[in-house]
C-alpha cells in the first residue's frame, strides 16, 4: 500500500510521529471530543497531549510497514493542514480466512456531506486489491445510526449482534458486526 493516496476531495496519508503530525492529531481529537468519546474507550490520563500522540503514531507507522495495523489520516483538500478523520484496519487474519475489521472517525463538521464514504470507499477498495483480503468486518453499536447508515450505503451488511462485545466508556456494550465480501 502507499503511504498517500488522492481522491477528487481528499488527501489520505500514513503519518509518522512528527510534532507538527501529533499537533495535527491531536487538535482533531480536542475539536470532536463530545462526540467521538461515546463511542470509545475510556483513553488514558495523557491521551490529550502531544506527545502520547506523537508516540502512537510512531507505533502505528511502524504496523503500517509490518502490514498489521493500517490508519489513514483524512485531509481536506481544501484545507490541506487539518486532519477531518481517520480510517484504520487491523486485525488482519491470513491463511484461509482473509480479513480484516475497519474503525473510522470523521469530524462533525463533515458529517452528511460523503466525505467519509468517498474516503472509505476508496481505501477499501486499495484494501481488498492490494492485500488481497476477501472480507472486511465493522462493529458498530447499536445506537450508532449515522455509522450503520454509513456502512449500508457502502454494500456492508449485517450479520448479527456481538453481545458485551466492547468496553466502551468502562462499560460492555453490544454491538452490531457487518461485513463486506471482496467483489473486485
Amino acid at each position: 500500500m502507499n503511504f498517500e493516496y488522492e481522491t477528487p476531495r481528499l488527501h489520505l496519508r500514513i503519518l509518522n510521529g512528527t510534532l507538527q503530525n501529533a499537533r495535527q492529531v491531536l487538535d482533531f481529537y480536542k475539536r470532536n471530543r463530545s462526540v467521538l468519546e461515546k463511542y470509545e474507550p475510556l483513553h488514558p490520563r495523557n491521551f490529550y497531549t502531544e506527545k502520547y500522540h506523537m508516540t502512537l503514531l510512531n507505533c502505528e507507522y511502524q504496523m503500517f510497514l509490518h502490514v498489521t495495523n493500517i490508519r489513514f489520516w483524512i485531509y481536506d483538500k481544501q484545507n490541506p493542514h487539518t486532519i477531518i478523520g481517520t480510517v484504520c484496519f487491523y486485525n488482519f487474519a491470513r491463511s484461509i480466512f482473509q480479513h480484516c475489521d475497519i474503525g473510522y472517525k470523521l469530524d462533525e463538521r463533515y458529517w452528511h456531506q460523503g466525505y467519509a464514504k468517498e474516503a472509505l470507499s476508496f481505501l477499501i477498495a486499495q484494501v481488498f486489491k492490494e492485500l488481497n483480503m476477501h472480507r472486511i468486518q465493522a462493529y458498530v453499536m447499536t445506537d450508532n445510526i449515522n455509522s450503520i447508515h454509513l456502512l449500508e450505503s457502502l454494500g456492508f451488511q449485517k450479520e448479527g449482534l456481538c453481545r458485551q462485545s466492547a468496553k466502551i466508556q468502562d462499560k460492555w456494550t453490544d454491538h452490531l458486526l457487518y461485513s463486506l465480501i471482496n467483489e473486485f
